[in-house]
């Protein structure tokens, strides 16, 4: 595949080396998966394959990707003049379903479409599958917990029962391919059959097909040169300047917490939260039996759908409380006003027999990854300022507190039923018992109990804030600051008290920023290639986890965690914005808050959380991205005293099949220059025999090792014994198996030695024309077209009537199929 020109100046040598293998995943099974590590490159190789299949094949791209992407991408197709369209995936279900035919999709961050159930999956399959596209997937975290992550985004344009022409051995020797077909209702080349295995061997196989993923070491070990004076690896680009792979190097910020906090941290608070009925989320328990006939179809779909979601929502709520408790306790006491605010609109409906608003029950919504906005922008407005409406009914609590809150909710149930009536659905509150406005009142008394306890949040008192402030302003006061926050109200709430204190090149970047990418240039020009005012730069940027994909920040070498998520891999994702190719720095200080005392207040909590969620039954969604690689105490322990090593993650090794074959190649050409010459010399059938004993593979045989190269260019290895059975066809493990060293003599080989290799081959070139290529049916337009084009150029070939461009036509017909009108 020839890159253009332009590209080919700027992509480093691995990155052209990915682009040329996922070019031929592309072609081979009309999709590539891009998953690469973080900050090695994945949107400019992206671009590179967009740019060739537009050059050779005409074809226009949509890139689909998270809302705070888009600017970055409609930068990258200006700069390098794509035909595309950029789309952001929120408004996928409203606009995709209408849009003109793009014959290359490309996804951005594809984990988030994790969840094959969901509207957005959906609409994006139906649309790949309509227009025949091409679809390249890109994600550093391609799975969370389940191998099923994975094939739920193949299945974006992998058909369930197409044949994949390879099958889950593994699982196969396990249980027998009888058991399988009796328990399995599923083609065993299949996707299906994929994911009832829970064996790596099996997904490795499957993703050799589709997947190109390198990992950090991996460059380093093979393609970054050492400074021989410090050992520091780096990357050399054309132009050569150079890219450090800098140390991460763990700092602790310790604080003295203030008493408002510790007060906080209370195990009353924990049992206050966790005794909230949370009735809202949960109508299915309240709804009264007298009136259930005059429910109608709708009213009764909506009650059910909540009742299902209800314990994780329930679970999520309380979860969150939990977490903005211990981000700030500013972010939690508005999140406890909020959530008064929200009882009051439901009471003040049911009190005055009004219609209930009803907000989304799409249990998406709980990937706490994906938003970090406590309320709709119409609670956050109401909050914040002072509105007078004459006209609202001020009666309803006794209490002083609670008047607070009555007016503005009566003002928030206005503009819901009258501005924004279309933003929800609706039900008649006479469909409730009378239990839901008690639990309600409960909840709410409980709640406003808390803020009395606590009262106006002091932020002169900080001494979280106060620490941060300090670092800032004295410890790196000329440096660029990169920090991150769980959520949005964190986020505002440092940003505008550190503007207070005379802090200047200061912003904050949440979920509901306008244009993230704008704010990212400003804070890091260099690695975004722009031109910025030193006046307009940034030195301090504040986000939330939305930047922690996709934007380059690597002007900048000091992270700092203001509050730790539960998760560890996202503490290293934060380290990785920085950690990118172009940075330019030998170290990358990450800081983490600590409380001075030790951590056993973070523990207590935490470890108060999971028992409450379990006393209480809930199953928070998507559990694992509460409690999956959850810090443990030992991981705390090494962040308190600074332990090297800890945002390094687990060491990680291992890449794709076609990069492990490429750079066994590469590595022996360079150590023998000689090599490659030999080697194309060889005739097209060779053989040669080794030990079985220099064999690590617990499957060793006697046998042979197998490669075939079908009629339509696919590769296949395969393992048999002295009998012709199959071993396995294992590619990664076949490779491995037939490792040897340089000098390794080879041995005579059996006397059966062919025969060997002629059962295997003959039973691949059966399988793949029971596969059938990928020509569809023998019967069909495209296979006919096929086979009389290539039957003419074997007939004319000594002839000038067969020229490059039929032959092309020949390969596009096998690599693309027909459009409607052309069949």
């Amino acid at each position: 595949f020839r890159i253009p020109a332009k590209l080919e100046d700027q992509l480093l040598e691995f990155q052209s080396a990915a682009v040329r293998m996922a070019a031929g995943h592309v072609n081979k099974r009309g999709g590539v998966m891009i998953g690469d590590v973080v900050g090695l490159g994945k949107t400019l190789m992206a671009t590179a394959l967009a740019k060739i299949f537009e050059e050779d094949h005409g074809f226009e791209t949509l890139v689909i990707c998270p809302k705070n992407l888009v600017a970055m991408w409609k930068n990258y197709v200006d700069e390098y003049r794509l035909i595309c369209r950029v789309l952001s995936i929120s408004v996928v279900i409203k606009e995709l379903p209408n849009l003109r035919r793009f014959r290359l999709v490309i996804i951005d961050e594809s984990h988030n479409l994790r969840n094959r159930e969901g509207k957005r999956f959906r609409v994006i399959q139906e649309y790949i599958k309509k227009n025949d596209s091409k679809c390249i997937l890109l994600s550093a975290t391609p799975y969370n917990k389940t191998y099923q992550d994975l094939s739920s985004q193949l299945r974006l344009f992998v058909s369930e029962e197409e044949d994949l022409g390879i099958r889950p051995e593994k699982l196969l020797r396990e249980i027998g391919e009888t058991e399988f077909s009796s328990i399995v209702q599923a083609p065993v080349r299949s996707i299906l059959a994929f994911e009832k295995s829970d064996y790596a061997e099996d997904w490795r196989e499957l993703m050799r097909l589709f997947l190109v993923r390198r990992t950090r070491q991996f460059i380093k070990d093979n393609y970054a040169e050492v400074r021989p004076e410090t050992g520091q690896h780096f990357l050399k680009f054309s132009d050569g300047t150079q890219s450090n792979f800098p140390a991460r190097i763990p700092k602790t910020i310790k604080f003295e917490s203030n008493r408002q906090y510790s007060m906080m941290f209370a195990s009353d608070v924990v049992d206050a939260v966790n005794n909230l009925k949370l009735p809202r989320y949960g109508l299915g328990n309240y709804v009264n039996n007298d009136n259930q006939e005059l429910l109608d179809f709708d009213e009764r779909k909506l009650i059910d759908d909540l009742s299902r979601a209800g314990k994780r929502l329930m679970g999520f709520c309380r979860t969150n409380l939990y977490k903005r408790l211990e981000s700030s306790g500013y972010a939690f006491l508005l999140s406890v006003k909020r959530h008064i605010l929200r009882n009051c609109v439901y009471l003040y409906a049911l009190e005055n027999d009004k219609k209930l608003p009803i907000g989304t029950s799409d249990l998406g919504v709980l990937d706490p990854g994906a938003s970090d906005l406590d309320v709709n922008p119409i609670l956050e407005w109401l909050y914040t300022e002072d509105n007078d409406d004459d006209e609202q009914d001020t009666e309803y609590f006794e209490t002083a507190s609670n008047k607070e809150f009555y007016p503005k909710a009566i003002l928030i149930y206005k503009l819901y039923s009258e501005k924004y009536y279309s933003r929800f659905r609706w039900i008649s509150s006479r469909h409730f018992n009378s239990g839901l406005t008690e639990e309600l009142r409960s909840d709410t008394d409980s709640l406003l109990k808390l803020l009395d306890k606590f009262g106006d949040w002091e932020p002169e008192n900080d001494a979280k804030l106060n620490a941060l402030h300090r670092v800032v302003n004295e410890t790196h006061c000329q440096e660029k600051i990169l920090v991150f926050s769980q959520f949005a109200d964190t986020a505002h709430y440092l940003t505008e008290e550190l503007s207070e204190r005379g802090i200047e090149k200061l912003a904050s970047v949440t979920g509901s920023s306008d244009n993230p990418t704008d704010l990212a240039q400003k804070f890091s020009p260099r690695s975004n290639n722009v031109q910025i005012d030193m006046n307009d730069q940034l030195r301090i940027l504040i986000s939330t986890d939305v930047l922690s994909e996709g934007q380059n920040l690597q002007d900048c070498a000091i992270v700092v965690n203001f509050d730790l998520p539960w998760a560890i891999i996202r503490l290293i994702q934060r380290a990785g914005r920085v950690d990118r190719i172009g940075q330019q720095k030998e170290k990358i200080l990450c800081y983490s808050f600590l409380p001075s005392e030790g951590i056993e207040q973070i523990i207590r909590l935490r470890g108060r959380v999971r028992q409450r969620l379990t006393e209480n039954a809930e199953i928070v969604g998507s559990d694992e991205l509460f409690f999956e690689n959850e810090f443990q105490k030992t991981t705390l322990d090494d962040l308190y005293n600074e332990k090297e090593g800890i945002y390094d993650g687990e060491e990680d090794t291992e890449v794709d099949l076609s990069s492990y074959a490429y750079q066994i190649w590469k590595n022996a050409t360079a150590i023998d220059v000689t090599l490659a010459n030999s080697i194309r010399k060889l005739p097209h059938v060779v053989h040669s025999s080794k030990s079985l004993n220099d064999c690590s593979s617990e499957l060793a045989t006697e046998g042979a090792l197998v490669h075939v190269r079908t009629a339509h260019g696919l590769d296949m290895l395969a393992w048999v014994n002295r009998d012709g059975e199959n071993v396995s066809e294992n590619q990664y493990e076949i490779l491995k198996a037939a490792e040897c060293l340089p000098d390794t003599k080879a041995l005579p080989r059996t006397d059966n030695h062919h025969s060997i290799v002629k059962s295997v081959a003959s039973q691949i070139v059966h399988e793949k024309k029971t596969f059938g290529g990928q020509l569809g049916r023998p019967t069909g337009a495209r296979f006919k077209v096929y086979q009389r084009l290539k039957n003419f150029v074997e007939r004319e070939k000594d002839t000038i009537l067969v020229t490059d461009s039929i032959k092309k036509a020949i390969q596009d017909i096998y690599n693309y199929p027909l459009t409607q009108s052309a069949t």
